[in-house]
């Protein structure tokens, strides 16, 4: 499954097209929340319980890119491309088998464990590939590809909310859109397998800068470091902070304007869905790319500070102005997908190139907890206050605050993040290969 060399006057070009066909289909889950509501009346479950299989999808998705960061870096592009098409497959396959038969733990297990897989695999496969073909510019390489997990839904939300509209909302109907969902992506990122090319050399284009230049840290002296974990917390808030509202994003700005004179409609939601998911795509690509200019520490500053900004405005008056609301959830969107596309570039500038994509895979663990923390805050205080009589925006306001207050927790530990101490650097690729060797990353 080695990825072929890319031929002499091959255009790196190619490369995130290749990258993009993976993420693209794996950032379905984005458009989760479309199946929320038929779920919950077909199959007769709470908020909470119809969340179950996006967080545990979110888990694995952690789970697979730490342990499995390795075997990526080792195997190969094309190997991870190839994987992570079968299982992100297989889980849409299983999941219409438990729609069919209405057996609610086939849908857990096929789209948040075995499907959780594919995402995490799938999302880091093509990270040092890209940071190698583009050593000068790897804050908008990362984008591009990146971008695709964010703007997935812009597809799949108005595809899945048609499918469900011609095949019906019963378990039948949404068995049958699962089903064509798991085919269709198969397809589709087997263009992704076909294309995926890795550079020749250090120097991919004349002129540039080597990818292995620089500092370099293994993966396994990376997660001993201060810089480490302070990046993990990073994420992990900035994550919790936005997964939360995309969860429950259609049946949130339903409720947010049901006692209005505007009611928001189930199409219009899914629409809704559909620009956070335009949002989040640009921000992966455009806060990315300012990255590369304005420095990364800068741009989680800018992530984290306004981000906040935007809650506090949501929470104030967000349910007496809906383009408000609406403007104000983008931002937070862009934000939320500028993080995702800017830390694999911030590991970059700390650790280096020589097993970024292992260390990416470590540091995904914090989207592991933050997928369960985030939708677990906002569904669990959203019962707890429909159970206390409460509704509309005040089904949210406590979340928002709690958002607010991640957030903050967020931007400190940006602040601390300093170089890396050289004693964790490794001397030079030749002889990290050779530690490498002698130390395998599986003892770890």
């Amino acid at each position: 499954m080695s990825p072929p060399v890319a031929p002499p006057g091959w255009s790196r070009w190619l490369v995130p097209p290749a990258a993009l066909s993976v993420h693209l289909s794996i950032g379905q889950a984005y458009a989760w929340s479309v199946f929320k509501p038929p779920l919950e009346s077909a199959l007769d479950l709470s908020g909470t319980q119809s969340a179950l299989p996006f967080q545990l999808a979110i888990v694995m998705l952690g789970l697979s890119a730490a342990f499995g960061g390795t075997l990526v870096e080792r195997n190969g592009p094309r190997w991870a491309m190839t994987v992570a098409l079968v299982c992100f497959s297989s889980g849409f396959l299983i999941s219409a088998l438990g729609a069919a038969t209405e057996q609610y733990w086939l849908i857990v297990l096929g789209y948040g464990f075995v499907g959780g897989i594919g995402l995490g695999i799938g999302y880091i496969s093509p990270v040092s590939t890209l940071i190698k073909w583009f050593p000068d510019r790897p804050g908008m390489a990362t984008g591009i590809a990146i971008m695709g997990f964010g703007g997935g839904a812009l597809i799949a939300s108005p595809w899945s909310a048609q499918m469900l509209e011609s095949f019906g909302s019963d378990s039948s109907g949404i068995a049958l859109a699962f089903l064509v969902h798991g085919l269709s992506y198969a397809v589709f990122m087997t263009l992704g397998v076909l294309l995926v090319r890795v550079p020749r050399g250090e120097r991919p284009v004349a002129g540039a800068s080597s990818a292995v230049e620089g500092v370099q840290v293994s993966a396994r002296s990376a997660v001993r470091t201060p810089q480490f974990w302070c990046l993990w917390v990073v994420l992990c808030m900035n994550v919790t902070a936005g997964i939360g509202i995309l969860e429950k994003a259609a049946p949130m700005i339903t409720d947010f304007f049901a006692d209005t004179s505007t009611p928001v409609s189930v199409t219009a939601a899914a629409g809704f869905v559909a620009l956070l998911s335009a949002a989040n795509m640009a921000g992966r690509i455009g806060w990315s790319s300012t990255s590369d200019l304005i420095g990364r520490k800068n741009i989680y500053r800018v992530y984290l500070g306004a981000g906040a900004l935007m809650y506090a405005l949501i929470a104030l008056i967000g349910d007496s102005s809906k383009p408000m609301f609406v403007l104000c959830a983008l931002v937070i969107l862009s934000f939320y997908g500028g993080g995702f596309a800017t830390i694999p570039a911030y590991l970059k500038d700390l650790f280096g190139t020589y097993q970024v994509g292992a260390i990416h895979g470590r540091l995904l663990t914090a989207w592991s907890t933050a997928g369960v923390l985030g939708p677990l805050i906002v569904n669990w205080i959203a019962d707890r206050q429909e159970e206390a009589g409460k509704h509309g925006s005040s089904l949210y306001t406590l979340s928002l605050f709690i958002m607010i207050g991640l957030l903050a927790v967020g931007f400190v530990a940006n602040e601390l993040v300093r170089p890396v101490d050289a004693r964790h650097h490794v001397p030079a690729p030749r002889e990290a290969a050779d530690v490498e060797r002698q130390q395998p990353e599986s003892a770890a």
